[in-house]
């Protein structure tokens, strides 16, 4: 059941887990399912997957931060993960989900008025279109396949200096950072640490890139996704 694995996965983790959060994720749990099945929002099913491979593996980012009243905003958000479930354990977070689809953001929005977020910003934009939003956030999120040095372009330019940029990713986090270390420096960011931690019932290891801004980042940078695409910064 949905409210089990999430109860002994966050006590596990060290974090609260109150019936009001509990509450708040069996409405999106729901939500999700429904929608799922006409929107193609995720490839995970079922609760206990559900459970485990969105809502946990958003909350170990509260492992190693406490995100208090800060300004976050999650980058190509999708299904809001790992956004809504950080808003959801910590409810005093400032949140903006950003997505380039509208089906997407749509979902998000209907989302956050079923839980009651109605100070939860739903944006339709791409981030590299978005420089209204340049230099605002303490903490800029992304759970994104896409790799870091391209991220990195993407979501550091949103981060305002002494915050930082935080990336779930895989176990081949050591390999893309020393990747994207050229360009970290072109955009005003460096490595602070990773975190690595583990799902219940997984033996494969997840990490969390931290990295901090530590200076702003030159107007020239995001260039356009293509040109990402096509020369990566190094």
């Amino acid at each position: 059941m949905l409210e089990d694995t999430l109860q002994r996965g966050l006590e596990a983790m060290g974090l609260p887990c109150t019936d009001e959060a509990l509450r708040r994720f069996r409405i999106y749990y729901d939500l999700l399912e429904e929608r799922n099945r006409v929107m193609n929002l995720t490839a995970i099913q079922g609760e206990d997957e559900t459970a485990i491979k969105h809502f946990l593996d958003s909350a170990a980012v509260l492992q190693r931060f406490s995100l208090g009243s800060a300004q976050v905003i999650d980058v190509g958000s999708g299904a809001g993960f790992p956004g809504l479930p950080l808003k959801i354990l910590a409810p005093e977070m400032r949140l903006t989900l950003l997505d380039a689809q509208q089906k997407r953001v749509d979902f998000l929005a209907e989302v956050c008025a079923a839980l009651g977020f109605a100070d939860v910003q739903c944006l339709h934009a791409r981030a590299e279109e978005s420089g209204t939003l340049r230099e605002r956030f303490d903490f800029a999120t992304a759970r994104a396949v896409a790799r870091l040095n391209l991220l990195s372009e993407l979501c550091l330019p949103f981060v305002k200096v002494g915050g930082a940029f935080l990336a779930l990713k895989g176990p081949g986090a050591s390999e893309e950072l020393a990747e994207a270390s050229g360009a970290l420096r072109k955009l005003g960011g460096k490595e602070e640490t990773v975190c690595e931690y583990a799902l219940p019932g997984e033996e494969t290891h997840h990490n969390i890139v931290v990295l901090r801004k530590t200076a702003p980042t030159p107007k020239q940078y995001p260039r356009r996704y293509a040109q990402m695409k096509k020369s990566p910064l190094t």
